[in-house]
Protein backbone atom coordinates (compact mmCIF):
# COMPACT_ATOMS: atom_id res chain seq x y z
CA UNK A 1 0.00 0.00 0.00
CA UNK A 2 1.56 3.18 -0.97
CA UNK A 3 0.56 7.05 0.68
CA UNK A 4 1.22 7.85 -2.91
CA UNK A 5 -1.24 9.93 -4.75
CA UNK A 6 -1.55 9.71 -8.44
CA UNK A 7 -3.57 13.23 -8.06
CA UNK A 8 -3.06 16.14 -6.49
CA UNK A 9 -5.89 18.09 -4.91
CA UNK A 10 -7.80 20.56 -7.31
CA UNK A 11 -5.34 23.48 -8.34
CA UNK A 12 -1.48 22.09 -7.20
CA UNK A 13 0.80 21.96 -10.16
CA UNK A 14 2.58 20.46 -11.17
CA UNK A 15 0.51 17.08 -11.36
CA UNK A 16 2.67 14.09 -10.22
CA UNK A 17 2.10 10.40 -11.22
CA UNK A 18 3.00 6.79 -10.31
CA UNK A 19 3.40 3.70 -11.55
CA UNK A 20 4.14 0.35 -9.74
CA UNK A 21 7.52 -1.06 -11.21
CA UNK A 22 9.31 -4.55 -9.95
CA UNK A 23 12.91 -3.70 -9.22
CA UNK A 24 15.48 -6.39 -9.37
CA UNK A 25 14.35 -8.03 -5.92
CA UNK A 26 11.16 -8.97 -7.49
CA UNK A 27 9.34 -6.43 -4.95
CA UNK A 28 7.07 -3.63 -5.77
CA UNK A 29 7.56 -0.44 -5.79
CA UNK A 30 6.00 3.17 -7.03
CA UNK A 31 8.16 4.89 -10.04
CA UNK A 32 7.13 8.41 -11.68
CA UNK A 33 5.86 8.46 -15.20
CA UNK A 34 4.01 10.34 -17.52
CA UNK A 35 0.44 10.45 -17.58
CA UNK A 36 -0.91 10.36 -20.83
CA UNK A 37 -4.71 11.31 -19.69
CA UNK A 38 -6.25 9.79 -23.28
CA UNK A 39 -4.72 6.22 -21.90
CA UNK A 40 -7.21 6.14 -18.76
CA UNK A 41 -10.53 7.89 -20.45
CA UNK A 42 -11.97 4.77 -21.79
CA UNK A 43 -15.51 5.07 -24.20
CA UNK A 44 -16.32 1.31 -24.14
CA UNK A 45 -18.47 -0.14 -27.30
CA UNK A 46 -21.34 -2.17 -26.77
CA UNK A 47 -23.87 -4.22 -28.32
CA UNK A 48 -26.30 -1.73 -29.67
CA UNK A 49 -28.77 -4.24 -28.89
CA UNK A 50 -28.20 -4.62 -25.40
CA UNK A 51 -28.25 -0.96 -24.72
CA UNK A 52 -31.22 -0.26 -26.34
CA UNK A 53 -33.02 -3.34 -24.73
CA UNK A 54 -32.13 -2.57 -21.08
CA UNK A 55 -29.29 0.47 -20.87
CA UNK A 56 -28.76 -0.03 -17.14
CA UNK A 57 -28.16 -3.56 -17.17
CA UNK A 58 -25.83 -2.92 -20.00
CA UNK A 59 -23.89 -0.60 -17.95
CA UNK A 60 -24.16 -2.79 -14.84
CA UNK A 61 -22.95 -5.77 -16.86
CA UNK A 62 -19.77 -3.89 -18.36
CA UNK A 63 -18.46 -3.30 -14.86
CA UNK A 64 -19.05 -6.83 -13.48
CA UNK A 65 -16.89 -7.51 -16.42
CA UNK A 66 -14.16 -5.24 -15.03
CA UNK A 67 -13.99 -7.12 -11.98
CA UNK A 68 -12.34 -9.92 -13.50
CA UNK A 69 -10.09 -7.46 -15.28
CA UNK A 70 -6.29 -6.84 -14.29
CA UNK A 71 -4.93 -3.32 -14.18
CA UNK A 72 -2.67 -2.31 -16.69
CA UNK A 73 0.31 -1.50 -14.08
CA UNK A 74 2.56 -0.32 -16.43
CA UNK A 75 0.70 3.29 -15.90
CA UNK A 76 -1.22 5.04 -12.75
CA UNK A 77 -3.57 3.07 -11.71
CA UNK A 78 -7.02 4.65 -12.31
CA UNK A 79 -9.36 4.74 -15.29
CA UNK A 80 -12.69 6.78 -16.36
CA UNK A 81 -15.19 4.52 -18.36
CA UNK A 82 -17.78 6.60 -20.61
CA UNK A 83 -21.03 5.34 -21.55
CA UNK A 84 -22.07 8.06 -23.06
CA UNK A 85 -26.04 7.34 -23.46
CA UNK A 86 -28.96 7.59 -21.39
CA UNK A 87 -30.18 5.44 -18.55
CA UNK A 88 -33.19 5.56 -16.06
CA UNK A 89 -31.32 7.69 -13.71
CA UNK A 90 -28.62 9.83 -15.94
CA UNK A 91 -28.42 11.27 -19.56
CA UNK A 92 -24.47 9.38 -19.18
CA UNK A 93 -22.42 7.59 -16.75
CA UNK A 94 -18.96 7.51 -15.63
CA UNK A 95 -17.72 4.07 -13.99
CA UNK A 96 -14.04 5.55 -12.18
CA UNK A 97 -12.00 2.59 -11.37
CA UNK A 98 -9.00 3.12 -8.91
CA UNK A 99 -6.54 0.57 -7.22
CA UNK A 100 -7.04 0.63 -3.77
CA UNK A 101 -3.29 1.19 -3.36
CA UNK A 102 -3.54 4.54 -4.21
CA UNK A 103 -6.02 5.44 -1.39
CA UNK A 104 -8.87 4.88 1.02
CA UNK A 105 -12.41 5.18 0.64
CA UNK A 106 -11.96 8.73 2.46
CA UNK A 107 -9.17 10.16 0.87
CA UNK A 108 -10.33 9.09 -2.55
CA UNK A 109 -13.57 10.76 -2.09
CA UNK A 110 -12.40 13.66 -0.65
CA UNK A 111 -10.25 13.80 -3.63
CA UNK A 112 -13.15 13.57 -5.98
CA UNK A 113 -14.95 16.40 -3.80
CA UNK A 114 -11.99 18.81 -4.78
CA UNK A 115 -12.54 18.06 -8.33
CA UNK A 116 -16.56 19.28 -8.08
CA UNK A 117 -17.99 22.88 -7.81
CA UNK A 118 -21.73 23.45 -6.34
CA UNK A 119 -24.06 23.56 -8.75
CA UNK A 120 -25.39 26.63 -7.16
CA UNK A 121 -22.47 28.65 -6.98
CA UNK A 122 -19.67 27.05 -9.42
CA UNK A 123 -16.94 29.43 -7.58
CA UNK A 124 -16.91 27.48 -4.24
CA UNK A 125 -16.86 23.95 -3.22
CA UNK A 126 -19.88 21.77 -2.59
CA UNK A 127 -21.16 22.36 1.02
CA UNK A 128 -20.76 19.10 3.11
CA UNK A 129 -22.81 18.02 6.70
CA UNK A 130 -21.09 20.17 9.57
CA UNK A 131 -18.49 17.73 11.77
CA UNK A 132 -20.66 16.34 14.73
CA UNK A 133 -19.79 17.33 18.53
CA UNK A 134 -18.45 14.44 20.65
CA UNK A 135 -20.34 13.51 23.30
CA UNK A 136 -20.19 10.76 26.46
CA UNK A 137 -18.17 11.30 29.48
CA UNK A 138 -14.78 10.29 28.09
CA UNK A 139 -14.97 14.09 26.06
CA UNK A 140 -16.25 16.01 28.81
CA UNK A 141 -13.36 17.11 30.95
CA UNK A 142 -14.37 17.96 34.58
CA UNK A 143 -14.36 21.19 35.79
CA UNK A 144 -12.48 21.76 39.38
CA UNK A 145 -15.57 22.65 40.44
CA UNK A 146 -17.53 19.10 39.67
CA UNK A 147 -18.36 17.09 42.41
CA UNK A 148 -16.95 14.12 43.26
CA UNK A 149 -19.12 11.80 41.27
CA UNK A 150 -18.48 13.72 38.16
CA UNK A 151 -14.68 12.71 38.48
CA UNK A 152 -15.03 9.76 39.68
CA UNK A 153 -17.62 9.01 36.39
CA UNK A 154 -15.10 10.29 33.68
CA UNK A 155 -12.38 8.20 35.46
CA UNK A 156 -14.52 5.13 35.14
CA UNK A 157 -15.20 6.30 31.94
CA UNK A 158 -11.25 5.80 30.61
CA UNK A 159 -11.41 2.14 32.41
CA UNK A 160 -14.21 0.96 30.65
CA UNK A 161 -12.49 2.21 27.34
CA UNK A 162 -9.48 0.37 28.18
CA UNK A 163 -11.62 -2.61 28.82
CA UNK A 164 -13.40 -3.19 25.92
CA UNK A 165 -9.98 -1.65 23.68
CA UNK A 166 -8.37 -4.92 25.25
CA UNK A 167 -11.28 -7.13 24.49
CA UNK A 168 -12.08 -6.19 21.09
CA UNK A 169 -7.87 -6.09 20.15
CA UNK A 170 -8.53 -9.76 21.29
CA UNK A 171 -11.40 -10.70 19.20
CA UNK A 172 -9.44 -9.22 16.31
CA UNK A 173 -6.31 -11.72 16.20
CA UNK A 174 -8.42 -14.65 17.48
CA UNK A 175 -10.42 -13.48 13.94
CA UNK A 176 -6.76 -13.76 12.10
CA UNK A 177 -6.00 -16.59 13.84
CA UNK A 178 -8.93 -19.11 14.41
CA UNK A 179 -12.06 -17.52 14.90
CA UNK A 180 -14.14 -18.00 12.05
CA UNK A 181 -18.24 -17.14 11.18
CA UNK A 182 -20.39 -19.78 10.85
CA UNK A 183 -21.07 -21.16 7.27
CA UNK A 184 -24.32 -19.33 6.29
CA UNK A 185 -25.99 -18.45 2.65
CA UNK A 186 -24.01 -15.08 2.88
CA UNK A 187 -21.15 -17.00 3.31
CA UNK A 188 -18.40 -17.61 0.13
CA UNK A 189 -17.21 -20.91 -0.11
CA UNK A 190 -14.57 -19.85 -2.91
CA UNK A 191 -12.43 -16.99 -1.83
CA UNK A 192 -11.01 -16.60 -5.38
CA UNK A 193 -10.42 -12.81 -5.43
CA UNK A 194 -10.49 -13.37 -9.76
CA UNK A 195 -14.40 -14.28 -9.08
CA UNK A 196 -16.24 -11.90 -10.88
CA UNK A 197 -18.61 -9.35 -8.54
CA UNK A 198 -21.51 -7.58 -9.67
CA UNK A 199 -22.45 -4.08 -8.92
CA UNK A 200 -25.87 -2.80 -8.53
CA UNK A 201 -27.33 0.28 -6.11
CA UNK A 202 -30.82 1.73 -5.20
CA UNK A 203 -31.97 4.53 -3.67
CA UNK A 204 -32.92 5.71 -0.27
CA UNK A 205 -33.99 8.51 1.51
CA UNK A 206 -31.91 9.98 3.82
CA UNK A 207 -34.79 11.93 5.24
CA UNK A 208 -36.36 8.87 6.50
CA UNK A 209 -32.76 7.16 7.67
CA UNK A 210 -32.69 10.59 9.54
CA UNK A 211 -36.45 10.12 10.90
CA UNK A 212 -35.84 6.57 12.24
CA UNK A 213 -32.61 8.14 13.93
CA UNK A 214 -34.08 10.69 15.49
CA UNK A 215 -36.85 8.45 17.23
CA UNK A 216 -34.63 5.77 17.94
CA UNK A 217 -32.09 8.24 19.55
CA UNK A 218 -28.87 7.00 17.25
CA UNK A 219 -26.02 9.11 16.98
CA UNK A 220 -24.31 9.34 13.39
CA UNK A 221 -20.83 10.45 12.68
CA UNK A 222 -19.85 12.64 9.63
CA UNK A 223 -16.11 12.13 7.95
CA UNK A 224 -15.29 14.89 5.51
CA UNK A 225 -15.93 18.94 5.97
CA UNK A 226 -16.12 21.27 2.52
CA UNK A 227 -12.92 23.20 2.06
CA UNK A 228 -10.68 20.81 4.94
CA UNK A 229 -8.76 18.80 2.93
CA UNK A 230 -5.83 19.31 4.80
CA UNK A 231 -7.46 17.16 7.66
CA UNK A 232 -7.75 14.32 5.34
CA UNK A 233 -4.26 11.98 4.92
CA UNK A 234 -3.83 10.93 1.49
CA UNK A 235 -3.41 7.42 0.74
CA UNK A 236 -4.40 4.57 2.91
CA UNK A 237 -5.70 4.87 6.63
CA UNK A 238 -7.70 1.86 7.29
CA UNK A 239 -8.74 0.54 10.24
CA UNK A 240 -11.79 -2.22 10.93
CA UNK A 241 -14.21 -2.75 13.60
CA UNK A 242 -15.64 -6.59 14.17
CA UNK A 243 -19.40 -6.16 14.38
CA UNK A 244 -21.32 -9.35 15.28
CA UNK A 245 -23.99 -9.57 12.78
CA UNK A 246 -27.33 -11.23 14.17
CA UNK A 247 -29.89 -13.17 11.83
CA UNK A 248 -33.08 -13.67 12.81
CA UNK A 249 -36.78 -12.39 12.85
CA UNK A 250 -38.41 -9.88 15.06
CA UNK A 251 -41.74 -9.07 15.27
CA UNK A 252 -41.46 -5.09 16.05
CA UNK A 253 -38.65 -4.24 12.62
CA UNK A 254 -37.73 -1.62 15.83
CA UNK A 255 -36.04 -4.79 17.77
CA UNK A 256 -33.01 -4.78 14.69
CA UNK A 257 -32.45 -0.88 15.18
CA UNK A 258 -32.28 -1.67 18.77
CA UNK A 259 -30.00 -4.25 18.43
CA UNK A 260 -27.29 -2.38 16.58
CA UNK A 261 -27.05 0.41 18.63
CA UNK A 262 -26.50 -1.40 21.07
CA UNK A 263 -23.72 -2.90 19.45
CA UNK A 264 -22.75 0.22 17.94
CA UNK A 265 -23.19 2.07 21.29
CA UNK A 266 -20.33 -0.67 22.67
CA UNK A 267 -17.98 -0.06 20.02
CA UNK A 268 -17.94 3.65 20.52
CA UNK A 269 -16.14 2.91 23.62
CA UNK A 270 -13.13 1.29 22.37
CA UNK A 271 -10.25 2.24 20.04
CA UNK A 272 -10.45 -0.94 18.14
CA UNK A 273 -10.35 0.88 15.10
CA UNK A 274 -7.13 2.87 15.99
CA UNK A 275 -5.28 -0.28 17.30
CA UNK A 276 -6.33 -2.13 13.97
CA UNK A 277 -4.87 0.72 12.03
CA UNK A 278 -1.85 1.05 13.55
CA UNK A 279 -1.71 -2.95 13.91
CA UNK A 280 -1.94 -2.90 10.05
CA UNK A 281 1.23 -0.03 9.39
CA UNK A 282 3.24 -2.56 11.57
CA UNK A 283 2.71 -5.29 10.20
CA UNK A 284 3.00 -3.97 7.24
CA UNK A 285 6.51 -1.83 7.52
CA UNK A 286 8.05 -5.04 9.38
CA UNK A 287 6.71 -8.13 7.37
CA UNK A 288 6.29 -6.72 3.83
CA UNK A 289 3.37 -5.58 1.06
CA UNK A 290 2.72 -9.94 0.86
CA UNK A 291 2.66 -10.49 4.60
CA UNK A 292 -0.16 -7.71 5.16
CA UNK A 293 -2.11 -8.83 2.12
CA UNK A 294 -2.02 -12.20 3.26
CA UNK A 295 -3.09 -11.39 6.67
CA UNK A 296 -6.04 -9.02 5.50
CA UNK A 297 -7.12 -11.71 3.42
CA UNK A 298 -7.33 -14.11 6.27
CA UNK A 299 -9.22 -11.39 8.23
CA UNK A 300 -11.61 -11.58 6.26
CA UNK A 301 -12.37 -14.54 4.52
CA UNK A 302 -12.99 -15.52 8.33
CA UNK A 303 -15.96 -12.87 8.43
CA UNK A 304 -19.44 -12.73 6.48
CA UNK A 305 -19.92 -9.17 5.11
CA UNK A 306 -17.73 -5.42 4.63
CA UNK A 307 -20.39 -2.65 5.60
CA UNK A 308 -18.64 0.82 4.37
CA UNK A 309 -20.34 4.68 4.82
CA UNK A 310 -19.55 7.58 3.45
CA UNK A 311 -20.76 11.16 3.53
CA UNK A 312 -21.15 12.90 0.94
CA UNK A 313 -22.28 16.49 0.13
CA UNK A 314 -25.69 18.10 1.06
CA UNK A 315 -25.92 20.12 -2.28
CA UNK A 316 -25.41 19.00 -5.87
CA UNK A 317 -22.08 19.53 -7.38
CA UNK A 318 -20.79 19.13 -11.00
CA UNK A 319 -17.96 18.23 -12.26
CA UNK A 320 -16.18 19.93 -15.17
CA UNK A 321 -19.42 21.64 -15.47
CA UNK A 322 -21.45 18.09 -15.55
CA UNK A 323 -24.18 17.87 -12.92
CA UNK A 324 -23.66 14.98 -11.02
CA UNK A 325 -26.88 12.59 -10.60
CA UNK A 326 -25.80 9.77 -8.22
CA UNK A 327 -22.72 8.64 -6.24
CA UNK A 328 -22.15 4.97 -5.86
CA UNK A 329 -18.57 3.78 -4.42
CA UNK A 330 -17.75 0.16 -3.72
CA UNK A 331 -15.31 -2.15 -3.95
CA UNK A 332 -14.95 -5.97 -5.25
CA UNK A 333 -11.10 -7.03 -4.17
CA UNK A 334 -12.56 -8.91 -0.95
CA UNK A 335 -12.98 -12.63 -0.71
CA UNK A 336 -16.23 -11.96 0.90
CA UNK A 337 -19.53 -12.74 -0.77
CA UNK A 338 -21.25 -9.50 -0.43
CA UNK A 339 -20.19 -5.85 0.66
CA UNK A 340 -22.19 -3.24 1.69
CA UNK A 341 -21.52 0.35 0.36
CA UNK A 342 -23.67 3.20 1.88
CA UNK A 343 -23.26 7.23 0.29
CA UNK A 344 -25.33 9.68 1.19
CA UNK A 345 -25.63 12.67 -1.39
CA UNK A 346 -27.83 15.54 -1.10
CA UNK A 347 -31.06 14.00 0.08
CA UNK A 348 -30.65 10.58 -0.67
CA UNK A 349 -28.64 7.73 0.39
CA UNK A 350 -27.30 4.83 -2.37
CA UNK A 351 -27.01 1.85 -0.85
CA UNK A 352 -24.21 -0.14 -3.09
CA UNK A 353 -23.76 -3.88 -3.41
CA UNK A 354 -20.67 -5.81 -4.74
CA UNK A 355 -22.02 -9.31 -4.42
CA UNK A 356 -20.69 -12.54 -5.49
CA UNK A 357 -23.32 -13.51 -8.39
CA UNK A 358 -23.30 -16.94 -7.40
CA UNK A 359 -24.42 -16.39 -4.13
CA UNK A 360 -26.89 -13.71 -5.23
CA UNK A 361 -28.67 -14.41 -8.39
CA UNK A 362 -32.12 -12.38 -7.41
CA UNK A 363 -29.70 -9.51 -6.44
CA UNK A 364 -32.55 -6.79 -7.52
CA UNK A 365 -35.03 -8.31 -4.75
CA UNK A 366 -32.39 -8.20 -2.16
CA UNK A 367 -32.02 -4.58 -2.90
CA UNK A 368 -35.78 -4.32 -2.97
CA UNK A 369 -35.40 -6.06 0.48
CA UNK A 370 -33.50 -3.15 1.84
CA UNK A 371 -36.36 -0.72 0.48
CA UNK A 372 -38.94 -2.52 2.35
CA UNK A 373 -36.87 -2.95 5.43
CA UNK A 374 -36.35 0.79 5.94
CA UNK A 375 -40.32 1.64 5.01
CA UNK A 376 -41.59 -1.16 7.84
CA UNK A 377 -38.89 0.58 10.11
CA UNK A 378 -39.91 3.85 9.28
CA UNK A 379 -43.56 3.47 9.76
CA UNK A 380 -42.60 1.50 13.47
CA UNK A 381 -41.05 4.63 14.41
CA UNK A 382 -43.89 6.75 13.57
CA UNK A 383 -45.83 4.55 15.50
CA UNK A 384 -43.51 4.80 18.59
CA UNK A 385 -43.65 8.78 18.06
CA UNK A 386 -47.62 8.56 18.25
CA UNK A 387 -47.58 6.86 21.40
CA UNK A 388 -45.20 9.10 22.95
CA UNK A 389 -47.52 11.88 22.16
CA UNK A 390 -50.17 10.29 23.61
CA UNK A 391 -48.96 9.12 26.61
Amino acid sequence: MSRRSIWSPAGATPRRAYAQVTDKDGNLRWAPTTVNVDNHLIRPTLDPAAVAANPDKAVEDYVASLSTLPMDRSQPLWEFHLFDFPTSEATSTAAIRVHHSLGDGMSLLTLLMACTRSAADPTRLPAMPPLPSRTGAIYQRPRPSAGVLAIVAWVWSFVVLAWHTVVDVVGFFATILFLKDPHTLFKRVNHAETQRKRIVHRRLSLDDVKFVKNAMKCACVDMIKSGKESHVKWGNELGFIILPFFIGMHSDPLDYVRKGKKVVDRKKSSLEVVFTHVAAEVIFKVFGLKAASAIFHRMISHTTISFANMTGPVEQVEFCGHPIVFIAPSGYGPPEALTVNYQSYVNTIMINLALDEGHFPDYDELLDDFVESLEHIKNAASRLGMHHRKA
